[in-house]
């Protein structure tokens, strides 16, 4: 690997779009989201003809009232001024919990009890009973296998992607990419370590991490992410920032990745050269960095592809999908990203797509310009993972036929 570019430019080319009306209502969500994920399954599964004995009632209610309660007062100390672990692994996982009994109370508290009706099965009371148990039996399964989901190492996903510029020299270059590992509050340096050891199996040429490695500071992290260091790859291994590096000291970050023989691309390139043809592999700080205040740091599309061979293929690593029109717009061949986690539990995906322009795979922009969108190798936040399966992904790079 050959280093081409300089140091990063304090000035961004990134600029903020204009709010929209929906994005400015997205700013009360955090008030309005606790009452409605406890209050919306507190009446389907209590109130809707039910008639429970009163002692079933109460405590019911009264546990639903301690997570609405409970929930945003341990999020707060867990990931507020105080970064309690303990309080913050309550508090995400109470999340995760009642946004799937929010989700399945609404779709089978309709559903199912207008199939019940429709069928003639039972009375009033018999048909909401029947959707209570059903919610809580769905509910139950979707957690224990989204927690393990969360939990284990990802699997492997493999795919080729052709890149017309490409050399014939560089044709089968192994790229894997890893992303959005938020080590955090569950420690998770076993897993850290079994991760690492997969990635090793496949034999890259580069390995990338874009972003999110963590939710805490460096030193707060270390012992999780000390085993990217036993990372292997033939050629290099490169990492940028993503936007939750820029709420825990994202400078320690690059500094220990670079500790750890990872180099950080921030606004600048290297080249991957092989056979006689040569890759520009570039990278670009998170689009948060400009507004985290921190000196130095901001998106630079421009900075890290100068003194570039206009004519040669890049491969740009940017945390977020959504970098991608700004990619395209400098004739970038492949953009990897992560950022989304596929939605992490379903359905949320829908509100990720209103921010991002793809949420997982391959997807095309403009006529030379691809995207790849990881679901990322962690998670974040509530320890599961519903119908969005984690990844390491192992990209085959082809030269065109």
């Amino acid at each position: 690997m050959t280093e081409t570019s300089s140091t990063p430019s304090t000035a961004g080319d990134a600029h903020e779009a204009p709010r929209g009306r929906l994005q400015r209502l997205m700013r009360y969500i955090p008030l309005v989201a606790p009452v409605l994920l406890w209050a919306v399954p507190c009446g389907v599964l209590l109130y809707t003809g039910q008639h429970w004995p009163l002692p079933v009632t109460l405590t019911a209610t009264a546990l639903f009232v301690i997570g609405l309660v409970g929930m945003p007062l341990a999020m707060a100390r867990g990931h507020g001024r105080r970064q309690q672990d303990w309080a913050a692994i309550i508090g995400d996982t109470l999340l995760g919990s009642a946004w799937v009994l929010f989700v399945w109370s609404v779709l089978l508290g309709v559903l199912l009890r207008l199939a019940l009706t429709v069928a003639g099965v039972g009375d009033g009371q018999d048909r909401a009973r029947i959707v209570t148990w059903a919610v809580l039996g769905v509910s139950a399964v979707l957690l224990a296998w989204g927690y393990y989901e969360a939990r284990r190492v990802p699997r492997v996903r493999r795919l080729d992607v052709e890149l017309p510029r490409l050399g014939a020299g560089l044709d089968g270059t192994r790229v894997v990419l890893i992303t959005d590992t938020h080590y955090g509050p569950l420690d998770r340096a076993r897993w850290s370590e079994r991760v690492c050891e997969t990635v090793n199996t496949l034999e890259a040429d580069l390995v990338c991490h874009t972003g999110d490695i963590a939710d805490g500071t460096a030193d707060r992290r270390r012992a999780q992410a000390a085993p990217l260091g036993t990372v292997e790859a033939t050629r290099a291994r490169v990492y940028v920032t993503g936007n939750h590096e820029y709420y825990s000291e994202a400078q320690g970050w690059v500094d220990l990745m670079d500790r750890l023989g990872w180099e950080p691309l921030r606004n600048r390139h290297v080249l991957l050269e092989r056979g006689g043809d040569t890759l520009v592999v570039a990278g670009v700080d998170d689009v948060t960095a400009e507004s985290s205040g921190l000196a130095g740091h901001g998106a630079d599309l421009a900075e890290a592809l100068t003194g570039a061979d206009p004519d040669l293929p890049v491969l740009l690593l940017a945390h977020q999908p959504k970098f991608i029109d700004r990619a395209a717009a400098h004739g970038v061949d492949l953009q990897l990203s992560g950022h989304t986690h596929g939605g992490q539990i379903w359905p949320f995906h829908y509100l990720v797509r209103l921010d991002q322009p793809a949420l997982a795979g391959l997807t095309r922009h403009g006529t030379r310009t691809q995207l790849y969108t990881s679901r990322g190798t962690g998670f974040w936040g509530p320890p599961f993972r519903v119908f969005a399966p984690s990844e390491i992904t192992l990209l085959v790079l082809r030269a065109a036929s």
